[in-house]
């Protein structure tokens, strides 16, 4: 028998797998896992970078030469050994070098130069500093009389473009520098600002002018057109002036800017293509710049890329011939690799069908693409400062994150794709001729309301099952308003029914339970245990008890419901979220014999709870510690998702909190009790177990520690972020946290779609709970994994009619979801230059706060509904 309002869920599936789905057998396992190997072989096979450019024959006219920093102190000098290392690195490419000062160690370089056949535009640093200034001006000029291979001299650097001085300060400054020069004078500045000032022009004998199409926003395709139509209206300004093109580069790694998208490919065919058209049009450049510059942050993270050779002087690319890249096919065969060695595991499920084993086998390969990224951005990029920090830090959270994502694809094929389970327990099978040994049912309550217990009671007395017993133990609950009606219902109904009830009692629920089995009669075989507030099927005993015929079978799990659902919206959609696990996870975990075992509705063989040493103390959530216990022991467990008992939902939004952080943190303890079982011959767990249990504490608790550590470094990066302070993320350590995200979201929808029989408005409801407790999993399960200074355990109200409290429930979660939608919104606000690394950037921190904001949702439409029923009826 049950109500109307005992729940309507029957464990029903709605778009349930069907028998389509044909299983594979090992062999063609293998063939689909060759196949994807195949395919992803041939997608890196079709992808790889090949290029024509047009050749370029002969030394290219002037490199930049800067081992200058900013950032060095003011007694750091560049060491002789190194630039004359570097100088016979750039002869073998180029006829003549640029530098950006003359002194700290540069005012060797003419010299070295000269021995080595390279000519020198040699360059004086202007800054605000007016003593160095004039050392740089007085060096420079005795450097030019001294050196016949200086060529001219270039006064500044962008120096109005930064605003270190004005137009006419840097002519003034020039016209200096020619009176005492034997050679040409030049300024080299922004393009634009020679429009600006033809002050500028006026005083200097050629026009230095920068074009970088990079930091023009240029494509690739549109940067050699882009740059020559910038040099062709500054020569219609200034008709008769020499127009050199002072910098011309594009970097070979980093950000984009704009339309700008760096790479070693599109640094070599854009060099080489404008190099060769410059030459035909006899216009006088000089690239920028000879050798990376790792030191070179302030211009973010392509500063040190815009080298022609490496920090190492390798060349990066050559100038004739077609663009390959050497280290291609090694990348490749580390993504096959690792994809491989990954796809292995599907080898070890039951029976895969053909989309399944290939959907498993494909994801298994994008991780190995990753990480062949991962390889390949070790090579090609300089770590220095912010991203050696963020490596550090981000490289063990996506670490965590990998098998967390490929287990939750793992779970939504087996739903979605795999064959139909097979373990449940058939119940329209019955055992023919089965024993029906006596039960005993044990209800421990604590302080729990009286009519609610008196209906739990009520229906186990309506049991169709000959040879049962009820213990009742109520413990820790003193006032006898409490337990006197129900020692008055257990005397009413007879010897089967037993009340204890026990005062000054340690050890939580635990204990309870401990108390009711020494008061079960002797020849009880099978104790079942329900909550306090479960109102049971008349049939639970008669139709479960009978598969314990097979003496393997040490428990039988049958799922949690409630029947107050309808209360509310918030109701509904918790209601909807239990409902998740139990027709989604318990099914699949019930395929390998690996259940969680919950304190209601199971039914345990007496010996092998005996056998695993009974209720313990030791954790919190005492029922699915009993039950690892009991199936490292080898005992097989079942699970039906029918529903024969229906509770009542957490009072409030808070209530609904606290039980959840005490899950977690028992979840926790329970790992630290038996990860030495998971060893190989602690227990007798198999394979499949232990991956079950291991990958499922990690695909739940785990997941949330790892997101709100990554939620909590993103917050306090974002400011270095905003402020570029520190290198750019790069998009290589923020697209997995956005895959992550979306394939959470394709597994929830898919399986609930699939297993849960809700409306899809229940559904996002469910979602939405189920976000909600992020932070609060987190926390408690991150308190558990040190020593306890707390017990965790909390009774979960539960049959109020209005919640308890009258504080906001989610004030931790309002204050971190607020932040990072801040922070999401300043760096979107804030990236003017649409960096593709800074969008990805606050994209996430927009959906890192999700879970925050669900919270908060919850929480303010709980307070919501109570302030409206209270206006509607305020004498209530």
């Amino acid at each position: 028998m049950k109500t109307s309002d005992e729940g309507s869920s029957q464990g029903g599936w709605i778009g349930a797998t069907s028998g389509r789905h044909e299983n594979l057998p090992i062999v063609g396992v293998v063939l689909i896992l060759c196949l994807v190997a195949g395919l992803h072989l041939a997608f890196w096979s079709l992808l790889e970078p090949r290029a024509t450019a047009a050749a370029v024959d002969g030394k290219l006219p002037s490199v930049s030469y800067n081992r200058f920093a900013k950032s060095s102190s003011a007694n750091l000098e560049v060491p002789e050994t190194r630039i004359r290392a570097d100088l016979t690195a750039i002869a073998k490419q180029a006829k003549a070098v640029r530098t950006y000062g003359s002194t700290k160690g540069l005012e060797r370089v003419p010299e070295i130069a000269a021995e080595l056949g390279l000519a020198v535009t040699l360059g004086i640093w202007i800054d605000k500093d007016e003593a160095r200034n004039e050392r740089e001006i007085e060096t420079a000029l005795d450097l030019a009389r001294r050196n016949s291979n200086v060529t001219r001299l270039v006064v500044g650097n962008e120096t109005v473009f930064r605003r270190e001085h004005t137009g006419a300060q840097i002519a003034a400054i020039v016209r200096r520098v020619k009176r005492d020069s034997p050679v040409p004078v030049a300024t080299a500045d922004h393009w634009k600002t020679f429009l600006d000032h033809p002050e500028l022009v006026d005083a200097v004998d050629q026009v230095f002018a920068h074009i970088i199409p990079y930091w023009e926003g240029y494509s690739r395709k549109s940067a050699v057109k882009g740059s020559f139509a910038l040099h062709d209206r500054l020569r219609a300004a200034y008709p008769g002036k020499k127009i050199v093109i002072g910098e011309f580069g594009w970097p070979s790694a980093g950000h984009n800017f704009e339309r700008a998208v760096p790479g070693p490919f599109s640094q070599a065919r854009l060099l080489r293509d404008f190099v060769a058209e410059a030459n035909v049009l006899g216009i006088d450049y000089n690239i920028v710049e000879a050798i990376d510059q790792p030191e070179k942050l302030f211009e973010g993270n392509v500063g040190p890329y815009w080298g022609i050779f490496d920090a190492s002087l390798r060349p990066k690319f050559a100038w004739t011939g077609p663009l390959v890249d050497a280290d291609y096919w090694k990348a490749a065969f580390v993504a096959i690799l690792i994809g491989s060695l990954f796809s292995l595991s599907v080898l070890a499920l039951p029976g895969p069908t053909v989309s399944q084993a290939a959907v498993l086998a494909g994801a298994d390969h994008l991780v190995g693409d990753w990480c062949a990224g991962v390889q390949i951005y070790w090579h090609d990029h300089y770590l220095l400062h912010g991203e050696v920090i963020t490596f550090v830090i981000a490289l063990p959270l996506l670490g965590l994150l990998a098998p967390i994502v490929l287990f939750r694809v793992r779970e939504l094929t087996a739903v979605a794709l795999g064959s139909k389970p097979t373990r449940l327990l058939n119940l329209s099978s019955p055992v023919l001729n089965a024993r029906l040994p006596k039960v005993s049912v044990h209800v421990p309550a604590y302080r729990e309301p009286p009519e609610m217990l008196l209906r739990t009671i009520d229906s186990v007395a309506r049991l169709d099952y000959p040879d049962f017993e009820c213990v009742v133990v109520i413990n820790n609950t003193p006032d006898p308003a409490f337990w006197e009606p129900i020692e008055r219902r257990c005397r009413q109904l007879g010897p089967r029914f037993k009340f204890v009830c026990v005062l000054n009692l340690e050890g939580f629920k635990a204990a309870a339970l401990r108390v009711a089995l020494a008061e079960t009669v002797s020849d009880a075989e099978i104790i079942g245990v329900i909550d306090a507030d479960y109102v049971v099927d008349p049939q639970w005993l008669k139709d479960l008890v009978p598969r314990f015929a097979d003496p393997k079978v040490g428990l039988i799990q049958a799922p949690q419901d409630h029947r107050d659902g309808c209360r509310s919206s918030i109701h509904a959609a918790m209601n909807a979220e239990y409902a998740g696990f139990f027709d989604i996870g318990m099914v699949e975990r019930n395929e390998v014999n690996a259940i969680i075992v919950h304190g209601t509705m199971c039914l345990i063989r007496r010996t092998a709870m005996d056998a695993a040493g009974g209720w313990s103390s030791d954790t919190i959530c005492e029922d699915s510690d009993l039950g690892l216990t009991i199936l490292e022991l080898g005992w097989r467990a079942h699970y039906t998702n029918r529903r024969y008992g229906w509770g009542l939902l957490p009072q409030d939004y808070l209530a609904f909190k606290t039980q959840r952080a005490r899950w977690a943190a028992g979840a926790v303890q329970i790992v630290k009790k038996h990860w030495r079982r998971f060893l190989p011959g602690g227990s007798l767990l198999d394979h499949d177990q232990k991956r079950e249990f291991a990958f499922g504490w990690l695909s739940w608790f785990g997941s949330e520690i790892v997101a709100v550590a990554a939620a909590l470094f993103n917050l306090i990066w974002m400011p270095f972020v905003v402020f570029q302070v520190v290198a750019i993320p790069d998009p290589l350590l923020l697209l997995p946290s956005i895959a992550a995200f979306l394939v959470s979201l394709l597994h929830f929808v898919s399986a609930y779609r699939t297993r849960v029989a809700v409306p899809y408005l229940q559904m996002f409801g469910a979602m939405v709970v189920f976000m909600s407790v992020q932070w609060t999993v987190a926390s408690a399960a991150f308190r558990a994994a040190f020593p306890a200074r707390e017990t965790y355990f909390h009774r979960t109200r539960k049959g109020g009619s209005g919640i308890a409290h009258a504080r906001f429930a989610a004030i931790p979660e309002a204050v971190f979801g607020a932040l990072l939608v801040a922070g999401g919104l300043t760096v979107f606000l804030t990236n003017t230059y649409r960096l593709l690394g800074t969008d990805l950037f606050g994209a996430i921190l927009i959906i890192q706060s999700l879970p925050f904001l669900s919270a908060v949702g919850v929480a303010g439409l709980e307070l919501l509904s109570e302030a409206r029923k209270y206006k509607s009826d305020p004498l209530d």
